[in-house]
């Protein structure tokens, strides 16, 4: 139990699982990353990597805040956000980002600095895209899901794309062996994308969130001597149509607002923008 003296916040359990997703329903595509771990974890601590903050009576959740390596709000009110801010700023730092919709993410970390900070980096803008149809381009034939037996070819791409997207390598901490499985696990669960030529990658991508409600596209990333060619975008229109003729009813990602070149790839391929997302990295 989490005790604050100014707002009705606690830490959720198994009985609170159809009042969340009640809530996260609300939200099908700001609220897809938390609605992924319940979907796998639950709500029971024991069985998760993290917990869930709820804001509000018991009988009326009114927004939620998941806590573990990421802190991501969903539904979270100028009040809401003031409340888990105060749950959260005695502990030490435990996470490795602030993530999802803007508001709460930037109210949080307005409030978090000064015992969080300082950040290595905000990324206060980041658009929130969604399409239901396949894109209006000619899919890339040769862009298709990775086999398990080419996990060793996407690795180091997936890596590559990690350090120039985050900032920092995966593999600092326990060396390769979590990252490598999380690779690993996508290529398994048919949710990982590449094109290869020669044996080397030069386009990835993958279904990182899958829910009722979408499939969120997420390292998208073309190498470095391919790029300029126009790949990207037939070939995020294969990845497209395969989500939604095999996972989810529509496919979202979020993209910097100063990647104008992503920006511009995903416009051809028909996302239109359903909010902004924050990225607060340490």
């Amino acid at each position: 139990m989490v005790t604050v003296l100014t707002a009705p916040v606690r830490t959720l359990g198994l009985a609170e699982r159809a009042a969340v997703q009640r809530l996260l329903d609300r939200y099908p595509i700001a609220g897809a990353q938390v609605a992924e771990r319940v979907r796998v974890n639950g709500l029971g601590r024991w069985r998760s990597e993290g917990r869930i903050l709820g804001y509000g009576p018991r009988r009326r959740l009114e927004a939620i805040c998941w806590m573990g390596a990421n802190v991501t709000p969903v539904g979270a009110s100028p009040p809401a956000v003031a409340a888990f801010a105060e749950a959260i700023a005695g502990q030490e730092r435990f996470a490795t980002s602030l993530v999802g919709p803007a508001d709460g993410v930037l109210g949080l970390w307005e409030r978090l600095a000064p015992a969080w900070g300082p950040a290595r980096e905000v990324r206060a803008a980041q658009p929130l895209l969604v399409t239901d149809r396949p894109a209006p381009v000619q899919p890339d034939p040769q862009v298709r899901l990775v086999r398990p037996d080419e996990v060793d070819l996407l690795y180091p791409a997936s890596v590559a794309m990690y350090t120039e997207e985050v900032g920092v390598s995966p593999v600092a901490g326990d060396g390769d062996r979590s990252y490598r499985d999380r690779v690993a696990e996508l290529v398994r669960t048919k949710r990982s994308y590449a094109r290869f030529v020669d044996g080397e990658v030069v386009f990835k991508a993958e279904l990182a969130v899958v829910t009722r409600h979408t499939a969120q596209v997420q390292g998208v990333w073309v190498t470095p001597a391919w790029r300029g060619r126009g790949i990207a975008t037939a070939a995020m229109a294969t990845v497209i149509a395969d989500a939604l003729r095999r996972v989810a009813p529509s496919v979202s990602l979020y993209v910097n607002d100063y990647n104008a070149p992503a920006r511009r790839v995903y416009e051809r391929c028909g996302f239109r923008q359903v909010g902004t997302f924050a990225t607060v990295l340490f």
